[in-house]
């Protein structure tokens, strides 16, 4: 067969080219029979009568002076003002490892140092009163954006170096001291908002979207590996271990968050000796860690059960004892296939720190809460609940978003 008759064979094989414009797009999802047209014009015109009350609420009659004038409040609770330092600390640390990040690997980790960088930058120019928003504030802001886009920056060229000088042991060290910064930073955010001595915060000053991401993070970073250890042990071949994880797993996921957090608050201190005394904050991060690990457990032995007997017997084969083929073989596959599940069990735990007002802790809601209560803010619930879930959403959105881009890098759903 000649070079030309296969080219002409394959370009008549070839799939049809979709149309990407507009008007046949339309024609073909919302107006392709006479009832799908009046279907869209009926929901077309709902959204339009929603959307005109909701808009004309929203820039005529709303009051949304209660925002700016609270929200240091709603950052950071009743965190003293004269260690507000702390804060910015902290994210200044939270910046440089952003842009040290989204130089090495790009990609994901260069979208969230931007959106860091843009969301400063938007902060500075938004023409909120001094008095809400000063030239401190807004200069501690465009010190944080400057110091994220110089080592963003600087990761970025040396990535580059260490690409053309062919050295290829340098990248690797680098990101592994990146990776181990970013877990440094937990132990040091936390140490840094508490302090020492005198001049030390207790954990019952904070307050607002600080504590909320304290809480989630706490949660986030030591439910998982806890998780983890409880599935691989409800399917030990132990029967104690295997007992054990498993009423532990059922018998957490039978009660609710709410008498979880209670039992923390009340009953921890009875065991605890008299030297030792844990704060409000430290007992919730502990129920929230607990309760949020059994479910986990459950999303990663789903994971467990879904891999194929024959992958455990290869392992076998070729030589692992049972930790190495669980660690390198078992585990990477299962946690691969119940991103989704994992990611849907940290953004409910997210959104479950707002339980902890029940115990008498300010976090996020808890602030809105203590706002609306303000004589000089009554009838303004709406805004302030309307403020807080677009906080809410945004990060949940956030996780959500990263966790579709990490099954796209793996694959993950993809048949």
């Amino acid at each position: 067969m000649s070079i030309e008759t296969e080219s002409k064979l394959t370009e008549e094989i070839r799939p049809p080219k979709s149309s990407t414009s507009v008007l046949p797009w339309l024609k073909e999802n919302l107006f392709s029979t006479w009832y799908n047209s009046l279907l869209t014009l009926v929901a077309l015109g709902f959204v339009v009568f929603v959307l005109k009350g909701i808009l004309t609420w929203a820039f005529t009659d709303a009051n949304w002076g209660v925002i700016p004038a609270n929200l240091q409040l709603f950052a950071i609770g009743a965190y003293p003002k004269a260690e507000v330092w702390r804060v910015w600390i902290v994210l200044y640390t939270v910046c440089a490892l952003a842009g040290l990040s989204g130089g090495i690997w790009g990609g994901l980790t260069l979208r969230f140092a931007v959106s860091i960088a843009g969301f400063g930058i938007v902060c500075t120019v938004l023409p909120i009163n001094l008095s809400t928003l000063g030239w401190t504030t807004r200069g501690w802001i465009l010190g944080g954006v400057a110091l994220l886009a110089a080592l963003l920056f600087l990761g970025t060229r040396m990535t580059r170096s260490a690409s053309v000088t062919g050295n290829g042991d340098l990248l690797p060290k680098i990101r592994r001291w990146v990776l181990i910064g970013w877990v440094l930073s937990f132990p040091w955010t936390l140490i840094m908002l508490r302090g020492f001595g005198e001049n030390a915060v207790l954990t019952t000053n904070w307050g607002g979207l600080l504590l909320t991401l304290i809480l989630a993070a706490t949660g986030i970073c030591f439910c998982f590996p806890l998780g983890v250890l409880l599935a691989l042990g409800r399917r030990s071949t132990l029967p104690a271990v295997k007992w054990v994880s498993t009423a532990y797993i059922e018998t957490v996921r039978g009660v609710p968050l709410v008498a979880i957090l209670f039992m923390a608050q009340v009953v921890i201190p009875i065991f605890m000796p008299d030297n030792i005394r844990l704060d409000k904050v430290l007992r919730a991060m502990l129920g929230i860690t607990l309760f949020s690990a059994a479910y986990m457990a459950e999303n990663v032995r789903g994971g467990l059960q879904s891999i194929p007997r024959g992958q455990y017997e290869a392992a076998q084969a070729v030589g692992l004892n049972y930790p190495l083929m669980t660690l390198f073989i078992v585990l990477p596959q299962a946690l691969r296939s119940v991103i989704p599940a994992i990611v849907g069990q940290f953004i409910a735990l997210f959104k479950d720190t707002s339980l902890v007002t029940i115990v008498g802790l300010l976090d996020l809601l808890g602030i809105a809460k203590t706002v609306i209560a303000n004589p000089d803010w009554l009838g303004l619930q709406a805004e302030v609940y309307i403020f807080v879930a677009v906080i809410y959403f945004v990060f949940s959105y956030s996780m959500s978003y990263v966790s579709q881009k990490i099954e796209e890098a793996l694959g993950v759903g993809i048949t």
